[in-house]
Order: structure tokens, then C-alpha cells, then sequence
């Protein structure tokens, strides 16, 4: 039994995933009243801070990382972050950003954010046609876009909404969506549109499901094993994993699996057939095959393009 409580952890962080709700979004933490903020809510914090965990919530979540490089986590997306990095997350959709370069004192800012919802969008986008190409970004936000290039655009803009208020604020923040929509420098992240559960049990239930495949990435999981300890029948979880993550359970170990080897391709110079035993296949052919399903490409394909794009970013 011993040994099996202390699972090999090749990922260094654990987080408990977490559904943020109104009631924790406290002033002292940095966010603003809604009374201040009406549709669009800013949100500056440093690190470390506890509003950096592996979370998800209701709203639209545009991040602009300034301060600290290290890992970050969008859906089952794994990669690296700088200053400059700029994400938007949709809704339900987990996220976290893991910063390893941080002095003895924190850094006070490290992330400016902006919160929004979906439906009064989704309302006004059906009588007024200028918003449509708004809508086409927002359905992308759900797998994550990374935007490049517009870090010092994006910052601009998000010192213009936090200093506004009412009718003006939500005027400038429309521009900074307008430029966000015609960037043409992008990418989607997560190649499974995650989301939360409805309910608090399960939530916790799914998340820490979610948690285990994400920590243990290199172990054996079988469905059925989990779907014991949870006390359901295989055909019952597999419609409740499918329902909260969209994908079916093996799927998702799958994807989870690959981005952790697109993770370790970029960052490390182990053998392809090292880190297919690192992420949990059992052998090469079979980790080739889907890498290239989900990807488009094969592991050293991969590796290639990543060296080219990354390397004036490290």
C-alpha cells in the first residue's frame, strides 16, 4: 500500500482544480466590486498568490502575463510562458499559470486580466452585426488562443479599460476584442474543449479525476478502476466524464498524454523513446500513431517546428 501512496511525479506542481465562484472573488485579492466593474471585470495580482491554482469559472478570462517565465496549463495544453504571453480562456475552460523564476519577495504583478461573460454578448451579437466577428473569437476562447505579437498592444489596452468606467469602459474594451479578432498571429491550445461540471460534488468528483490523470501523466489508469473508486458503473462515468470534458475518457488520457510529450519534445533533449514511456504508452508504434492523430505530425516533426518557433524565446 505504501507504494502505491507515493505515485512517481514527473510533472513539479499538484493542483486542485477548483470552480471559482462571485463569493471568493474578494477585494483584498485584487479584484474589482461588480459595482465598479459591470460587464467587464479587471483584475491585476503578482505571484505567488492564491488566485493561481488550477481553476475554472463562468466567465471569459484574457490573460497578459508582464513579470516571471515558467509553465503554463490550458486545458490539457502544456507549455511554457513569458512576459508577453497572451491568452484568452473561455468559459469552464481549467486553467493555470506556474511561475519558476520568482525572487525571494514575489513579483506584485505578474498577470493583468480581464473577466467577461458570454450571454450579454451572445444577446446584442443578434441585432448588431458589427459584434459577429466578435462571436467568431469567443467560440475559438474555447480551447484557448494564444495571440502573438500583441503584447504591448494588449497592455495598452488593458491600462485604458482599468481606467475607465460605464459606457467608456466597455467602449474601449470592444476595441481591444476588435484587435484581438483580426489578429491573424495565433494559436488554439487545448485540443479538448474542457468543462467544469454543474454541482459541487461533482465538481470535486471530476476534478479530482481530472487532477489524478494530469499529476500521474506517466502511470496506468484504467476507466474502470476509476469508475470503482467513484462508485459508478463504467457506462454511467463514461457518460458523466464525456458530459464534463467533452471527450471520452480515453480520449482525454490520450490528449492529456501527448501534450505532456509535446512539453518534454520542446523543453528537453530526451529521446522520443525515452518520453514516450515518460507520458504512459506502453510502446513507440502506438504513441507515434496517435501523436500524429492529434497533432498532424510525428514527435520529431514536432520537435523540429517547436526549436524554430521557440528559440528566440527561451
Amino acid at each position: 500500500m505504501s507504494a502505491i501512496a507515493q505515485p512517481q511525479r514527473r510533472l513539479p506542481r499538484q493542483r486542485q482544480p477548483e470552480l471559482e465562484r462571485d463569493c471568493s472573488r474578494s477585494p483584498e485579492l485584487g479584484y474589482e466590486t461588480q459595482e465598479e466593474a459591470g460587464l467587464v471585470r479587471c483584475l491585476v495580482h503578482g505571484y505567488p498568490t492564491p488566485l493561481a491554482r488550477w481553476h475554472c469559472h463562468d466567465e471569459y478570462e484574457l490573460h497578459l502575463i508582464t513579470r516571471t517565465s515558467g509553465k503554463a496549463f490550458v486545458g490539457d495544453w502544456i507549455g511554457p510562458f513569458q512576459p508577453g504571453h497572451l491568452v484568452l480562456c473561455g468559459p469552464r475552460l481549467p486553467h493555470n499559470w506556474v511561475s519558476f523564476d520568482v525572487p525571494p519577495q514575489g513579483v506584485d504583478e505578474r498577470d493583468l486580466v480581464i473577466q467577461f461573460m458570454h450571454a450579454p454578448f451572445e444577446r446584442a451579437a443578434q441585432d448588431i452585426p458589427e459584434l459577429r466577428e466578435v462571436m467568431q473569437l469567443l467560440a475559438r476562447a474555447g480551447h484557448g488562443i494564444e495571440f502573438f505579437g500583441m503584447s504591448q498592444v494588449a497592455r495598452a489596452h488593458w491600462d485604458k479599460v482599468k481606467a475607465s468606467r460605464g459606457l467608456r469602459r466597455f467602449g474601449l474594451f470592444c476595441e481591444f476584442l476588435a484587435d484581438l479578432a483580426q489578429c491573424n498571429d495565433y494559436r488554439l491550445l487545448s485540443t479538448v474543449q474542457m468543462q467544469g461540471a454543474e454541482g459541487d460534488v461533482q465538481v470535486e468528483q471530476i476534478n479530482g479525476v481530472v487532477n489524478r490523470i494530469i499529476d500521474n501523466v506517466g502511470e496506468p489508469i484504467s476507466m474502470s478502476d476509476v469508475a470503482r473508486e467513484l462508485g459508478m458503473s463504467e457506462s454511467r462515468f463514461s457518460r458523466f466524464f464525456r458530459r464534463s470534458t467533452g471527450n471520452s475518457f480515453t480520449d482525454f488520457v490520450n490528449h492529456v498524454r501527448i501534450n505532456s510529450a509535446c512539453h518534454l519534445l520542446m523543453q528537453t533533449d530526451h529521446l522520443v523513446t525515452d518520453i514516450c514511456y515518460q507520458v504512459g504508452f506502453n510502446n513507440v508504434a502506438n504513441f507515434n500513431r496517435r501523436f500524429l492523430e492529434i497533432k498532424g505530425m510525428t514527435p520529431t516533426e514536432f520537435r523540429r517546428q517547436s526549436e524554430s518557433r521557440f528559440a528566440g524565446s527561451r
